[in-house]
């Protein structure tokens, strides 16, 4: 953990000393605002995502094709990531030595790495094969992998968000 705390400050310590990192911590109010944003973010990211999820992994497949889901619902999921990754990095800034002090730190971190080269590897791999299991017929698994892979990801980073405060 040490070793992790010394290569993130390092890293990143420059940021807390930044304007924007002093704004945060100085301006009164910002970092509630910020954090509760990046909670709405949330919401509006992880939840067309799970539903996105829950489709792959067999929910309303004789209902909605996945094409369907996907393109209706990861634009509203690519907004909630646009507002969380900016409300994170700001937040980011003023805290970051609380944060790399935090056992959690590694974990949100990790999980989002993983959480993206999940998203890569679908997008690039089974996805392209979409049109073969599109509609009333179950995901390959390869797909529900992924399914399972991204909500046990998103759950992990939110909790291990969580335990950034503390």
């Amino acid at each position: 953990m040490e070793n992790f705390s010394e290569m993130f400050v390092s890293t990143f310590g420059w940021l807390e000393q930044s304007q924007v990192g002093q704004l945060v911590r100085m301006t009164p109010y910002l970092y509630p605002v910020l954090m509760s944003l990046h909670v709405v973010g949330i919401a509006i990211m992880v939840g067309p995502a799970f539903l996105v999820d829950l489709r792959l992994l067999g929910m309303g497949r004789k209902v909605v094709a996945v094409t369907t889901v996907t393109r209706l619902l990861l634009p509203v999921s690519h907004i909630g990531f646009a507002i969380v990754a900016i409300t994170g990095a700001a937040m980011f800034t003023g805290i970051v030595y609380v944060v790399s002090k935090s056992a959690a730190s590694p974990w949100k971190f990790g999980l989002i790495v993983v959480a993206a080269i999940n998203i890569v590897i679908f997008h690039k791999g089974v996805y392209r094969t979409v049109s073969e299991w599109d509609a009333r017929v179950g995901a390959p698994i390869a797909a529900k992998v992924a399914a399972v892979i991204s909500m046990v990801c998103w759950i992990g980073v939110i909790f291990a968000g969580r335990f950034l405060s503390y």
